[in-house]
């Protein structure tokens, strides 16, 4: 530990000042774990004396006492020792700095990604703080300047009137590669009643005709001539041919200013310009909003990424040729090579490179649905393999960044590989004024997790400093069988940094889409009680999870912190 001190004395030097024993309680971890001390742990633990497992917050000091139990001497501890207390007391210092002073009664804060609505509607900004919100995220993958702003204000608005501490943390979207565009689809709405075991139609299907004066993107809604509208009552029957040439009929249920509802008891694919009759008295339909398109591929397609971003036309396994479509990120033309794995579409499917030109990447499919599996435009690509030269930062986010000096507790940096990404983020932020804001660094390639040190050493510099795990696209790089290490080892060693994480991705996603959770997922929040924050997605039944996670977290405070068990009165067979 004191020679590894030593060999890395620059990078503590360049840490702040109110990180440099953090980086050397990180160093000293780092040197425990070069080698393999199971036998020692084993050895120790017989005799009633630390096994080491827990020691991350005090590397040395827990070191130096069991050596001075063994020798039956008081260990010599001294100011160049951080002691047990002083170890603890500097993850919770760090992360009071950064996320705000604890919530009554639980350790981990609750962070929630906020809506698009967040922007325009105060009274729900409102409520999710007086719920338990501890930090808004707000997602600079999404929306604009303005907008981020107006969230931010609003954060400040109910921190204050609630009464509750809430940080801001804004975040860059940065250098994510992505499926390029689809040929668009045709403008045709499906209507389909509910039919029995028998085929026999039992529920009809609801088409709702409209004036035209929404946003024209539901694609569930039939745009008409207002006045042709005006015309309809209760009992009138529509005759139209759908796009298949049948004639099928609607029946109006209800009108209402500017709408009405129609069922239909077959089939009906409805099109953009469908002739409707009620009674001689005819309109056409509006703009549709248009099917988004995809390729369909199985084990053993080819896939093709171009350089090029034009619309690719839509390929189904089994027809002749091969699918192709655009990549968002020029540079993997230059550095991918064959045989490294790709994942796309977070891991619904996978394959290798079989060829690389210059303005094509051959990828052979791996893996897929048995029946196989939808690809389709704008979804996430993967290459775990391929060293990318991709900036985390760069000028396109100096609106954000410039939002975030003003207005941000934190900066969250998406899609880091390097500590030259941490040292970017720090000449961007004094280019705004932004020094004062803390680093979230988001750990979520294969890449950032194998620099993790080095990135924790360089961040360091900065006056505050998070991770998060992002679980999502770090189990697509690392291979889901691998996460559950992964994650453990991150935790590790934040801690031996003094540095808090933030547990992220999917955390009760299905009661916030839902309102129902899953078992699993219950478990999984309860396992955030590891780090210092958890994350909550967006989703209609948000505040449902908010207060569930809440209260999940307050129970396990009694029973756990971090990894040690907290042994309170068991009641449960008193």
């Amino acid at each position: 530990m004191r020679r590894l001190e030593k060999l890395r004395e620059a990078d503590i030097t360049a840490s702040g000042p109110a990180h440099r024993r953090d980086a050397i309680n990180l160093v000293h971890y780092l040197a425990l774990r070069q080698g393999d001390v199971r036998r020692l742990q084993r050895w120790l633990s017989a005799r009633g004396l630390s096994s080491l497992g827990s020691c991350e917050s005090h590397v040395l000091a827990t070191v130096e006492s069991v050596r001075a139990a063994l020798d039956g001497t008081a260990p010599p501890f001294g100011p160049a020792i951080q002691s047990f207390e002083e170890g603890r007391a500097a993850l919770d210092r760090n992360t009071d700095a950064l996320f705000g002073p604890r919530p009554p009664g639980r350790v981990p804060r609750i962070m929630v990604t906020l809506p698009t609505e967040a922007a325009d509607e105060y009274p729900l900004v409102r409520h999710l703080v007086s719920l338990g919100m501890d930090v808004a995220r707000i997602n600079g993958a999404h929306d604009d300047p303005d907008k981020w702003e107006r969230m931010a204000l609003h954060v400040r608005r109910a921190s204050s009137e609630v009464g509750r501490s809430c940080r801001v943390s804004m975040e860059l979207p940065g250098p994510k590669l992505r499926t390029g565009p689809l040929a668009e689809g045709p403008q045709v709405l499906k209507l389909r009643p509910e039919r029995d075991l028998r085929g026999v139609p039992v529920t009809p299907a609801v088409a709702t005709l409209t004036d035209g004066s929404g946003s024209g993107t539901d694609a569930t809604e039939l745009p008409v001539d207002p006045s042709w509208i005006k015309r309809r009552h209760s009992g009138d029957v529509v005759d139209l041919i759908d796009a298949r040439g049948s004639r099928r009929q609607l029946r109006i249920l209800e009108t209402a200013p500017g709408i009405c509802k129609a069922e239909v008891w077959d089939t009906a694919y409805v099109e953009t310009g469908t002739a409707l009759s009620c009674h001689g008295d005819v309109t056409r339909v509006g703009e549709l909003v248009r099917i988004p398109q995809y390729h369909l591929l199985r084990a053993g397609d080819t896939l093709v990424l171009t350089r090029e971003l034009d619309p690719a036309v839509p390929w189904r396994h089994g027809q002749p040729g091969c699918a192709r479509i655009g990549c968002t990120f020029a540079a993997a033309f230059d550095t991918a090579k064959v045989g490294e794995r790709v994942n796309l579409d977070d891991g619904k499917l996978t394959g290798v490179i079989d060829d690389v030109a210059h303005n094509e990447i051959h990828v052979r499919i791996v893996s897929s649905a048995a029946s196989g599996s939808r690809l389709r435009a704008e979804k996430g690509i993967n290459l775990p393999d391929t060293d990318l030269a991709a900036s985390a930062v760069g000028v396109a986010d100096l609106p954000m960044l410039e939002v975030a000096a003003a207005h941000a507790d934190m900066l969250g940096v998406s899609f880091l590989r390097h500590e030259d990404d941490v040292d970017d983020i720090h000449r961007y932020l004094n280019r705004v004024g932004g020094e004062h804001i803390g680093l979230i660094l988001k750990i979520e390639t294969s890449a950032a997790f194998t620099r993790l040190p080095e990135i924790l050493l360089h961040a360091m510099r900065s006056p505050l400093v998070g991770v998060m795990i992002a679980r999502g696209d770090l189990a697509v790089e690392v291979g889901y069988e691998r996460l559950a290490e992964v994650q453990e080892e991150i935790l590790w060693l934040c801690e031996a940094a003094h540095v808090p994480v933030i547990w992220a991705t999917e955390v009760l996603d299905q009661l916030a889409r839902t309102g129902r959770p899953s078992r699993a997922e219950v478990t999984d929040a309860a396992m955030g009680q590891r780090a210092e924050c958890v994350m909550l997605n967006k989703g209609p039944h948000v505040e449902d999870a908010i207060v569930v996670l809440d209260g999940i977290l307050r129970r396990m405070s009694r029973h756990q912190r971090k990894k040690t068990s907290l042994l309170r009165p068991l009641r449960s067979w008193n």
